[in-house]
């Protein structure tokens, strides 16, 4: 374990710490900027805890600095939006101010993980470490700081899966015992998506996270996952195991996938949710017939309908829900429309589609290729996924690689041809758009012809 470095912390948060020590109060950096800086890692977590003031004296320090307003009741927050910081004071104070007398060991009691109840000070390069979080940090292991009050907040087993599976570390058995009792039926919906959300998007195999919170007796939190659990597969498709197997495999897939091409922001959200829920409709749709073979018929589309309701019940927002399901429903479309000679109509229409929910047939093939080459097929293992070349060059060759092309036909034009504002205005640029992609043919006056002359027929 190395001791963090005062340089690495912004000269904001030292400009901080002198004005509250001039005030008779003390700053500390707490909890993931310590812990990761003991293991000699960068960290994005810059968490402050100031000891000492009350709420009016610590205001008055942060609200001519550019802080908002205390955030919060219990655990007052103030935040600093542009500099991405966060000043609260000690969590066991009262709802009022803070107990003066109150200490770091005290307050640090109060936390999840011993790791995370460490205290760096910016002016003295001192570490506090009443719980020896980086002895845990040594031995790679996991300890609830104290198990009376742990449970406090039942989200934390999602944390202790996460942390677990990001810092490759092992919780000791009464944080399992502890993890394994802890009720998340309360717990908003949002708090669990949320935590969803950052172990598919801050881990590079966020796989590990879920299978971790399997391990600890907690995925039922999520029931379209946990029912992926020991459905069967064909066996010469999908020799890796069963559908949970098959899934976790393409979730660190497409992680690999959005590192290698450095996709961020929400198209990387949209091809991490899409790969977790791309078999979700597997459970319901699975059979094996009499001659023993697994089949899944239709499961893209019963997939599609899952993911809608579950990301809705996760309350996500309904872009991304658009995105993910679009991506769910047609993610067998690469390679089917190859193996069946589709032509560039289809490839069109199929553009039209993704476009719809803001995406490109490059989105669609991620996913297409994450699910090929996460599992243990002779492909996977020489990492090939032929189609998936051959499915954009064909929509390149179709004009749509990265969406289709714009309308040629306008409502003005029709318009001028005496067609009147209406339903059937709308029709007829349905009807154009459609023999647009059908044919290929981009001139407006052929179209409107084409479009006219079938109207009058």
């Amino acid at each position: 374990m190395t001791d963090p470095d005062p340089s690495r912390l912004p000269e904001f948060v030292h400009a901080l710490a002198r004005a509250f020590e001039a005030e008779g109060g003390r700053l500390y950096v707490v909890g993931g900027w310590v812990r990761d800086a003991a293991r000699g890692a960068a960290s994005k977590d810059l968490d402050l805890e100031v000891y000492g003031l009350s709420d009016e004296r610590i205001e008055a320090v942060l609200g001519p600095r550019g802080f908002t307003s205390r955030v919060g009741r219990s655990f007052a927050v103030w935040r600093h939006t542009r500099e991405g910081i966060d000043v609260a004071r000690p969590r066991f104070g009262a709802d009022g101010d803070p107990d003066p007398a109150l200490d770091f060991a005290r307050s640090a009691r109060g936390r999840d993980l011993r790791i995370n109840a460490m205290a760096f000070d910016p002016l003295t390069g001192e570490v506090l470490d009443p719980f020896d979080g980086r002895r845990d940090l040594g031995d790679r292991r996991l300890r609830a700081c104290d198990v009376t009050t742990f449970g406090d907040d039942p989200l934390r087993v999602l944390r202790v899966a996460r942390l677990a599976a990001a810092l490759e570390m092992e919780p000791d058995a009464e944080l399992v015992g502890l993890c394994r009792r802890l009720d998340l039926t309360d717990v908003p919906v949002e708090r669990l998506a949320g935590e969803l959300d950052r172990m598919l998007l801050e881990l590079p195999a966020p796989w590990r996270a879920i299978g971790r919170l399997d391990a600890l007796g907690q995925l039922d939190v999520f029931p379209p996952l946990a029912a992926l659990r020991g459905v069967p597969q064909d066996p010469a498709w999908h020799p890796e195991g069963d559908v949970f197997v098959h899934t976790g495999m393409v979730v660190d897939r497409a992680a690999k996938i959005a590192r290698q091409e450095a996709i961020r922001g929400e198209a990387r959200a949209v091809l991490l949710w899409s790969a977790l829920c791309h078999d979700l409709g597997k459970p319901s749709t699975t059979t094996i017939g009499d001659d023993g073979r697994v089949r899944s018929y239709a499961h893209d589309e019963e997939g599609a309908a899952i993911t809608r309701a579950w990301l809705r019940a996760l309350r996500l927002g309904e872009r991304r829900i658009a995105a993910v399901a679009v991506l769910v429903r047609y993610h067998l479309a690469p390679a089917l429309y190859v193996k069946n000679g589709a032509k560039a109509r289809g490839y069109r229409r199929l553009a039209r589609k993704l476009a719809a929910a803001g995406l490109t047939p490059i989105d669609l093939e991620r996913v297409a290729r994450a699910d090929h080459l996460g599992r243990t097929t002779a492909d996977a293992r020489a990492e090939r996924f032929d189609e998936g070349a051959a499915f954009l060059a064909a929509a390149r060759d179709a004009f749509v690689e990265r969406g289709p092309r714009e309308d040629v036909v306008h409502a003005a034009t029709l318009m001028r041809r005496g067609v009147e504002a209406g339903p059937e205005l709308g029709r007829l640029l349905a009807r154009a758009r459609e023999i647009q992609d059908e044919t290929g043919i981009d001139d407006e006056r052929v179209l409107v012809d084409r479009v006219l002359a079938e109207r009058s027929a």
